[in-house]
């Protein structure tokens, strides 16, 4: 298995993700009331709120799993990334998936 390449990007984008100072920090209700608000509007059995640095992917806020954070080599963000400006993808288009 392979995952996504780092983006161009990626050193500014993980100095900004670090200056949020939002890593691993307590759920919050804010982010939790969105999170569930978007899987009932879109019936998704899974929602995430997830964030990406330089080793994993780490989830803000989640609906539907139980694990706070995966590799960023088997996260389907990291490809997301890879987009200018990052965008939703289809992820049965990604190699890992086939």
């Amino acid at each position: 298995h392979v995952g996504a390449v780092e983006p161009e990007n990626e050193a500014e984008r993980l100095a900004l993700l670090q200056s949020l100072n939002v890593l691993d920090t307590p759920p919050e209700e804010a982010f939790d009331d969105i999170t569930r608000l978007l899987s009932q509007m879109f019936n998704m059995p899974m929602t995430l709120v997830s964030l990406v640095d330089k080793e994993r992917q780490w989830f803000k806020s989640a609906v539907g799993v139980d694990v706070s954070c995966t590799s960023r080599e088997s996260s389907f963000c990291a490809w997301v990334l890879l987009n200018d400006p990052p965008a939703f993808i289809d992820f049965h288009s990604l190699p890992s998936v086939k």
